[in-house]
């Protein structure tokens, strides 16, 4: 029924998703411009990308971005 790649997909779409969640509401709280996009970044993000390796790393480039990128 399902294919070992798509489970993983979507769960890696959960996972990033929830972060992402929780980026967009400490961005929303604190009026701080990069965590809240890279927040929406995160939620939108596992809708386009159906390779689980590539979902993976965009992801974690998504979530770093708010650490490095100070405004």
């Amino acid at each position: 029924m399902f294919e070992t790649g798509s489970i993983s997909v979507l769960l890696w779409g959960l996972l990033f998703g929830s972060i992402g969640f929780g980026f967009f509401l400490y961005g929303k709280k604190q009026k701080a411009v990069v965590p809240l996009i890279a927040g929406i970044a995160l939620c939108v993000v596992p809708y386009f990308i159906a390779n689980v390796y590539l979902l993976v790393a965009v992801g974690i480039l998504l979530m770093a971005i708010p650490y490095f990128v100070r405004v």
